[in-house]
């Protein structure tokens, strides 16, 4: 579709950011990352005030309930005194009751609504038959200048499912789906879905192997492919790799004729046949089993490896785009807008989910541009946006514009929100409220932050720890495994102590099962078993995080992101903070690099730095005023841009085997010198760290 002139130059704009304007705000970009406040312990005003407090409420109940009853009074007695000497949890359990009121009532709220769905046999695509059919004109999805009504919507995904039936596809095939953002792209899989077909999401950006071993590991037994991504599959086809998979092509009739958009040789345009194809409608009962079948194979970024297929099933999808729209009080009345690519969870389960269940207008874009963000939430009168990983940070990197804070948003809800970073974004674009959510495509760890609290993925209620499935496990930082006691079992974390994040397993429940992933293998490597007791099963999140006493949850680091040094462990988010703010919001990846003759890994960092304008005298003055010793970088690499996956997370493992082999990369590296500044690393200091002379 056209683009406006606007829209044009914007994103013209997004390939070259103003450096001089960059370098105006830097001063005020380095302070937006200051160290941010976590509620540990009380201090001796806190105390005394509570315990003041506890007494008055005791004297209140005495006078009018106890005073005439010597059991009442005993038993108010041993209550206070236990009070008095736990300031800290009634202390928390007075902050935290609006909240804890307000995330129950919307909780019960939820699972009464997946219970309802669950018993019912309720798939995905009838929850959005139920919603076609009450608002058949409104407009579904949204992109660019087109729009599908939730008509237009439902009647294209039942021809997809009786073209398919046709084809002979029945209930347990998958169908492997790899094209880019566009209106057509949920109808699709919601068509398939009608006959039980899974649909393994493909990432549009994988090559060669990667791409193959997701076809395959799904065992797919056809492929839809738009036309824009033909070049991908000629050379998998070339090498006869992909001989036996039927190819059913997708060409937008904008683009049919022009070159490079041409018919593959073997494969059916299905958009002709799609033309003549009648539809094919939902039965009207539902099978109850039918809530947990398989819906959807969701692949992993593929940051530590080969992506793996996650297991989505019906009530899987229910409860992750659910979950945000009960806890965050999204309505059918909002426009959502989700610039996020649909074939991974945020933008293809959690925002488009928002249309299908939930009869809400989801504006969809084919590539986030940081540019016509706003623009786009303006022209669409958007009133939720989604975000993740890095994108705030590529928001808050563009010029000031007085179009920015026009926007009718009410809501930003996504994951990933750094908190060196949350307070400017929200105070520069005006975001009434954050509702930042904790998950993994294939966990159960789930938590959400409803509260706008800074920083925090989310909390569980101070009476709740023991029986929410959430749980803190003290483990080894730098191995990322379990501690455990005497008796074998794990231990779980106090306040202040950071630890391993892990769900527990529940089959029975929507809100912590686990299904996996499609290799079998691999979901076991995932679960840890006799965690607390014998037989209980728990999902290893990989993930480090800290608790406050209020029940609070504030990300640290991923297990294998921590690295050894001179004895003590790095935690690399701390250091990729610092470097982050005093560099101008620049991306930063820290990781630790191997030095042969010495133990541990030496940490390094890469920053993005096109123009090389990076001080880096500067640089080491602050670091030397930040860090310890041991936490210092002791490499630092400058290049233009850093590999990273589909959604924005920044791949280390790469970085870390280059390291910095000044013979086979072209990007300056700077070195540590002993006087605390960074210089270029020389031939001379190059060969001294291999052959162990170095002093380290």
């Amino acid at each position: 579709m056209k683009m406006s002139e606007n829209e044009k130059r914007a994103d013209l704009e997004d390939q070259g950011q103003d450096q001089d304007q960059q370098q105006d705000q830097q001063q005020e970009q380095e302070q937006a990352g200051g160290k941010m406040e976590i509620l540990l312990e009380l201090n001796l005003k806190q105390k005394l005030a509570t315990r003041l407090g506890t007494v008055l409420m005791a004297t209140c109940i005495f006078v009018f309930l106890c005073w005439d009853s010597a059991l009442a009074s005993l038993t108010l007695g041993a209550v206070v005194a236990l009070l008095l000497r736990n300031p800290t949890f009634v202390f928390a359990l007075v902050m935290t009751a609006s909240r804890d009121l307000k995330a129950f009532h919307r909780f019960v709220a939820l699972n009464i609504y997946l219970l309802r769905k669950d018993r019912g046999g309720f798939t995905v695509a009838r929850c959005f038959q139920e919603q076609a059919r009450r608002r058949p004109k409104k407009t579904c999805f949204v992109m660019d200048d087109r729009r599908l009504s939730f008509a237009e919507a439902l009647e294209f995904s039942q021809k997809i499912a009786g073209y398919f039936k046709d084809r002979g596809l029945q209930e347990g095939d998958c169908v492997a789906l790899l094209m880019e953002t566009r209106l057509e792209y949920p109808c699709i899989w919601l068509g398939l879905s009608q006959l039980g077909v899974i649909t393994a999401l493909i990432n549009s950006n994988l090559r060669g192997e990667s791409l193959l071993h997701s076809i395959k590991v799904a065992n797919a037994k056809a492929l839809i492919v738009g036309s824009e991504l033909l070049d991908v599959l000629k050379s998998l086809r070339e090498k006869e790799q992909l001989a036996e998979v039927p190819i059913y092509q997708y060409t937008d009739d904008e683009v049919r004729g022009v070159a490079g958009h041409e018919l593959l040789p073997g494969a059916v345009d299905l958009v002709s046949a799609l033309r003549t194809q009648t539809k094919l409608q939902l039965p009207r009962t539902a099978r109850p089993e039918e809530a947990r079948s398989k819906l959807l194979y969701v692949y992993t970024s593929g940051t530590t490896g080969l992506p793996k297929a996650a297991v989505i099933t019906n009530l899987r999808f229910l409860f992750m785009s659910a979950g945000s729209y009960y806890m965050l009080r999204i309505s059918s009345d909002d426009v959502v807008y989700d610039p996020l690519p649909l074939y991974h969870t945020a933008g293809g389960i959690v925002g488009v989910g928002n249309a299908i269940l939930n009869g809400s207008t989801v504006v969809l874009r084919k590539k986030f541009s940081a540019r016509n963000f706003w623009l786009d939430c303006n022209r669409h009168s958007c009133t939720v946006a989604q975000y993740i990983g890095e994108l705030c940070r590529y928001l808050l990197a563009t010029s000031y514009e007085p179009d920015q804070q026009k926007h009718s948003l009410r809501l930003m809800y996504g994951n990933g929100l750094r908190p060196q970073i949350w307070s400017k974004f929200v105070r520069k674009f005006g975001i009434p409220h954050v509702g930042e959510i904790y998950g993994a495509t294939e966990g159960n760890s789930n938590l959400i932050n409803i509260t706008n609290r800074e920083g925090a993925i989310g909390f569980v209620p101070v009476y709740g720890a023991r029986l929410y499935p959430v749980q803190v496990l003290r483990c080894d930082e730098y191995t990322g495994e379990p501690l455990k006691d005497s008796k074998g079992h794990c231990i779980r974390c106090l306040p202040g102590q950071a630890g391993l994040l892990v769900g527990k397993v529940d089959a029975r429940r929507a809100v912590s099962a686990f299904h996996g992933y499609a290799d079998k293998g691999a979901s076991e490597q995932k679960l840890l078993r006799n965690v607390f007791t014998s037989g209980d099963v728990y999902f290893n999140s990989g993930d480090m995080v800290v608790r406050d006493i209020l029940g609070y949850f504030y990300f640290k680091d991923r297990t294998g992101d921590t690295f050894r040094w001179r004895g003590e462990n790095v935690a690399t988010q701390e250091v990729e903070a610092i470097i982050t703010n005093c560099v101008g919001l620049e991306d930063c990846v820290v990781y630790g690099v191997q030095i042969p003759h010495v133990e541990g890994k030496a940490g390094m960092a890469a920053i993005v730095d096109p123009d090389r304008k990076v001080d880096m005298d500067y640089l080491s003055v602050v670091l030397r005023g930040s860090l310890p010793p041991y936490a210092r970088p002791l490499f630092i690499r400058l290049l233009d841009e850093i590999p990273r996956t589909a959604t924005f997370k920044l791949k280390k493992r790469e970085l870390a085997k280059e390291a910095y082999d000044i013979g086979q990369l072209s990007d300056p590296i700077y070195y540590l010198n002993r006087d605390g500044i960074y210089r270029p690393l020389s031939q001379e200091q190059y060969e001294s760290l291999l052959s162990g002379k170095a002093g380290l």
